[in-house]
């Protein structure tokens, strides 16, 4: 591999929202790897403090004033971290599933992608 592909590669890593599609990819996965091994109720705990944790990072940062991304993608991404939150306590008590947390995040990973794979331009952080 040349110097100049390394940095081509190296930029699409280091991107913002490159970084929101692996932190994405990690929660979930670990959501995931919780749910396959059969975890319920505070044996969850872990992941899903993690996935709302990072949600309501997301919900921060588009509630901030200097954030650059249209005012109807910020609402919707607060409105989102308002429903993990509420939704997190129904998986813990049981009166959720934690595969639609698993669902929600999936549908945000793939638009943080591509058709290729590949990571865009536009960042939750703006």
């Amino acid at each position: 591999m040349s110097i100049n592909a390394y940095r081509r590669v190296q930029k699409v890593i280091a991107s913002p929202r490159g970084t929101e599609y692996r932190l994405m990819s990690q929660v979930t996965g670990e959501m995931i790897a919780a749910r396959d091994s059969g975890l319920k109720g505070a044996a969850l705990m872990a992941p899903l403090h993690r996935n709302r944790q990072v949600w309501g990072t997301f919900a921060s940062i588009c509630a901030t004033s200097g954030n650059r991304l249209p005012d109807e993608l910020r609402a919707t991404i607060i409105s989102i971290g308002l429903w993990v939150t509420k939704y997190t306590s129904s998986v813990m008590t049981g009166s959720g599933t934690i595969d639609d947390l698993i669902d929600v995040n999936r549908a945000i990973i793939e638009g943080l992608s591509n058709e290729n794979g590949k990571v865009g331009q536009q960042q939750l952080a703006g």
